[in-house]
C-alpha cells in the first residue's frame, strides 16, 4: 500500500518504560503494569497525543508519520498490556479508568500542560473518555472510525458483520463448537484466558484475523497479516474480548452523554463510508452532539487508518489544528 502522502518514517528522539504501580504488584498477586512510550519529532513542538485501537492493538512506527515532525511534539505509548507494555496480554487492573489515569500519568511525567488528542476506533472512544474526565488538560481532538463502546456497536461486531463478511464470519464462528456460538464473546474469551497457549493463540489468530479481513473497503493482505501476527494478535483479542465483557468499561450513560463537558472543546472527526468495524451511525451522533466537531466523510474508505482516502484526510485535520 503507497503511502506517500504520510511523512517520512522517524525514530523516537526518546523512548522509555514507565512503571505503573509501585506496590510491586497488580491485583491478586498479578504483575505490576509497566508502560512503553515514545517521542518523536520536535522536542519544543506542540504536543500530540497517539492512542492506538483495539483495545490491546498496540502503536507501530507507520503511527508516527501522521504528523509533520517539524512542528509536533508526538507522543506515543502502548496501553495496559498491549504492544510493548509489559505484562502482554495481562488483564488484571486493566480498565477504561486504569488507561485514562495512565494517561494523566504520563502527561505529568513528561512535562505537558495540554496535548491535541490523536485516535482512531479504540483510540477514538479512550480520547473522549480522557477529555471528558480531563477537558482543560486538551488542546483538541482528531478521531477516526469512532467507536462508542455501546451494546449494539459490539453486538455488530460480533454478529452483524455476518450481513457483509459471512465467510469471514463463518471462519470466526466456527472456531467454537455449534453449541457455544449464542454466545460468541463468552466463548472466546475462555479461550483467550485459558492458561495453554496451543489454546488462547488459536483463538487469538481467529478474532484478530476476523477483524482484519473486515477493516478494508478493498482486500488488503498487508492489514491482515499486520492482524494475524502472534505478538499483536494476542494483545489485541485477549483485551478486546476482555473489554467487551465489561461493557468497555465506560459509565452507564454512555459517552454522548458527557458531550457537554467538551463544548470548548475543537475537533476532527473523519470516517470512512464504508467503514463495517465500526459501522457511520456513530460518528454522525458524535457530530451532532459537538458543535465544535468537524465531520470529514471519506466516500472510499472502510476502517482502516491507513486506506488511501483516511489517511490523507487524517494528514489534513491535523494540519488544520497547526494553523489554529
Amino acid at each position: 500500500m503507497p503511502r506517500g502522502d504520510l511523512f517520512p518514517d522517524i525514530a523516537p528522539y526518546e523512548t522509555g518504560l514507565l512503571p505503573l504501580s509501585h506496590s510491586g504488584h497488580g491485583t491478586a498477586g498479578g504483575p505490576s503494569h509497566v508502560m512503553y512510550w515514545e517521542q518523536v519529532g520536535n522536542p519544543r513542538g506542540q504536543p500530540v497525543l497517539f492512542l492506538h485501537g483495539g483495545p490491546g492493538a498496540g502503536a507501530g512506527a507507520v503511527h508516527r508519520r501522521f504528523f509533520d515532525p517539524q512542528h509536533w511534539r508526538v507522543v506515543i505509548f502502548d496501553q495496559r498490556g498491549a504492544g510493548r507494555s509489559r505484562p502482554l496480554g495481562e488483564l488484571r487492573e486493566n480498565s477504561t479508568p486504569h488507561l485514562v489515569q495512565d494517561i494523566e500519568t504520563l502527561r505529568r511525567f513528561l512535562g505537558i500542560d495540554r496535548w491535541l488528542l490523536f485516535g482512531g476506533s479504540w483510540g477514538s472512544t479512550l480520547a473522549l473518555a480522557y477529555a471528558q474526565a480531563h477537558p482543560d488538560r486538551v488542546a483538541g481532538c482528531v478521531l477516526r472510525g469512532v467507536f462508542l463502546g455501546r451494546d449494539d456497536e459490539v453486538d455488530w461486531f460480533l454478529y452483524g458483520l455476518k450481513r457483509v463478511f459471512p465467510d469471514a464470519w463463518a471462519s470466526f464462528a466456527e472456531h467454537v463448537p455449534a453449541e457455544e456460538r449464542g454466545d460468541l464473546l463468552g466463548a472466546y474469551l475462555r479461550r483467550l484466558t485459558d492458561p495453554e497457549p496451543s489454546v488462547h493463540m488459536a483463538a487469538a489468530r481467529s478474532w484478530s484475523n476476523y477483524e482484519g479481513l473486515c477493516s478494508t473497503l478493498l482486500p488488503s493482505p498487508e492489514t491482515v497479516a499486520s492482524f494475524a501476527q502472534d505478538r499483536s494478535a494476542l494483545g489485541l483479542a485477549r483485551i478486546e474480548a476482555h473489554y467487551f465483557a465489561h461493557k468497555l468499561f465506560l459509565p452507564p450513560e454512555g459517552l454522548l452523554a458527557g458531550m457537554h463537558r467538551l463544548a470548548h472543546v475543537g475537533a476532527e472527526i473523519v470516517q470512512g463510508r464504508y467503514d463495517m468495524v465500526c459501522p457511520p451511525t456513530s460518528a454522525f451522533e458524535l457530530a451532532e452532539a459537538w458543535p465544535m466537531a468537524r465531520l470529514t466523510v471519506v466516500p472510499d474508505a472502510g476502517h482502516s487508518a491507513l486506506e488511501p482516502g483516511v489517511r490523507t484526510a487524517l494528514v489534513s485535520a491535523v494540519e488544520r489544528f497547526r494553523r489554529r
